[in-house]
């Protein structure tokens, strides 16, 4: 898999994991990014992945998001670097957030098989959307909600349970991402009654809906199905697509590949 990049400028991803995930969960992706020469970064939302905090101690949506923000707000302008974002899953929802605070710095937004959210509508849309489609047909299996409280009151956490894990997140991933998967995920708080996820208005036309955005179709995902992420991508309109046959919603485990060289031609294009 080889860049072939027309100028100096140096891209810079950052890669955004989803709810009860980590950075660890891109490890094939950097792998793959860093030997095409590109600089990547992959961060640990607050009380995930090697985060120090626990699930209770994180009070809202901003604090959650607050090391993605910190790294869009500390990433060098106009030296040679242009930036990336991809989310992935709930990553999306962090994502949009950081589009919206620094536009401007963006040169292009990657939702990989991720929560979309538009303008004219609040964010927890999404959320609200899939929850619905899924508690109707059972999806959610073996995840369990675990009671918490934080500075909003009283609230709920997701675990997500093995057979889910299996049958409905890594179904067509290697074993071993799986297994690793198992080990290393962590209760992840949605955030449904934040009232950053309650703002019709947070998301406007001049900032976030100003970022080059994409939208990368997993075919194969048992969990937010290709429809979920078709639906999602009708609300907002001019999102580019790209599809990747087989990719299951872990689209960085079981289409690693396919989903460097899709990243790599989003870059490329922005060259032309």
């Amino acid at each position: 898999m080889e860049s072939t990049q027309r100028t100096s400028v140096r891209n810079h991803f950052v890669l955004v994991h989803g709810l009860c995930h980590g950075a660890w969960c891109w490890y094939k992706v950097v792998a793959a990014l860093e030997a095409a020469g590109h600089r990547v970064t992959a961060v640990d939302l607050a009380a995930s992945g090697m985060h120090s905090a626990r699930v209770d101690e994180v009070n809202s949506f901003e604090e959650y998001s607050r090391p993605l923000l910190d790294a869009v707000a500390t990433a060098p302008e106009g030296d040679g670097e242009r930036l990336i974002l991809v989310g992935h899953s709930h990553g999306g929802l962090s994502l949009a957030l950081a589009l919206e605070r620094f536009p401007g710095k963006v040169a292009a937004a990657v939702f990989a098989a991720a929560a979309m959210p538009c303008v004219g509508k609040h964010m927890g849309v999404t959320t609200e959307e899939f929850m619905r489609r899924t508690s109707s047909q059972g999806l959610l299996m073996d995840c369990e909600m675990l009671p918490i409280n934080n500075n909003q009151g009283a609230g709920v956490a997701i675990k997500m349970g093995p057979d889910f894990l299996a049958h409905k997140y890594y179904q067509q991933s290697p074993p071993k991402d799986l297994a690793l998967a198992k080990m290393l995920v962590r209760p992840g708080n949605q955030f449904l009654d934040d009232p950053v996820m309650k703002d019709a208005c947070l998301l406007t036309a001049d900032k976030y809906g100003s970022v080059k955005k994409v939208y990368v179709v997993a075919k194969a995902d048992g969990s937010s199905t290709e429809e979920m992420q078709r639906w999602m991508v009708t609300l907002s309109p001019g999102t580019e697509v790209e599809e990747i046959a087989g990719a299951d919603h872990a689209i960085m485990s079981s289409k690693h590949k396919e989903l460097c060289d899709v990243l790599i031609k989003i870059v490329d294009n922005l060259n032309i």
